[in-house]
């Protein structure tokens, strides 16, 4: 005896939209695993992965009265595709994508960052030639530098601007607000800022590496 899912052709399509979302979840599913397994090359999967994506969106379009929640349509056909979940309800990009995104969000902070050593580095140098040496005056300058050469991962922990810096805060922090560097204090401190700036560059990665 046949048993009819639907009583006329709206539940017929209603059925069908279904299938084909079940199939959808299913094959994300299969996608997300072969790419975290080098099963696919990433480039083949990301040009399947927006095939499903695009697909998914304009299904689950069309379906939002009937299937306002994919989660609980996933949940309700006890499918257990959680990366495929993630992938099309939550990121809704391929891996590959967000990959490429954190990488260029991660070098636009690095050159962020960068920059601001370099203003900080010649923010100092030039305030010592304007013979601005009272510690209340040097010592947020260096404050600062020494905050931002902190924020670069591409710096080790003993670079010679970091120690250096880290000494002369030293020094200042144990003298009076009013107090002024001595000549040779302040030509000593330009110096080593100085050598400090050519090692930073010096430090950069090239382009290309």
């Amino acid at each position: 005896m046949e048993v009819k899912l639907w009583n006329d052709k709206r539940e017929r399509e209603m059925y069908e939209n279904f299938a084909e979302l079940f199939a959808i979840i299913k094959a994300t599913e299969k996608l997300e695993k072969a790419y975290i397994r080098d099963i696919i090359s990433p480039a083949e999967y990301e040009v399947e992965c927006q095939k499903l994506i695009a697909h998914f969106k304009t299904l689950s379009s069309s379906l939002k009265d009937t299937v306002p929640s994919i989660e609980r349509f996933h949940d309700t056909y006890k499918m257990d595709c959680q990366a495929a979940i993630n992938r099309l309800v939550t990121s809704g990009v391929p891996a590959t994508v967000e990959h490429r995104a954190a990488a260029a969000m991660s070098a636009t902070t690095s050159a962020a960052n960068v920059a601001e050593c370099v203003q900080n580095f010649i923010t100092a140098m030039d305030s010592l030639k304007l013979n601005m040496v009272a510690v209340d005056q040097v010592h947020p300058l260096l404050s600062d530098l020494s905050g931002s050469l902190n924020k670069l991962s591409i710096l080790p922990p003993e670079f010679e601007g970091k120690t250096k810096m880290r000494d002369w805060i030293g020094r200042l922090s144990k003298m009076g607000a009013a107090d002024e560097l001595t000549e040779q204090q302040a030509r000593q401190l330009h110096f080593d800022l100085e050598s400090s700036y050519n090692s930073f560059m010096a430090a950069l990665p090239t382009a290309g590496t």
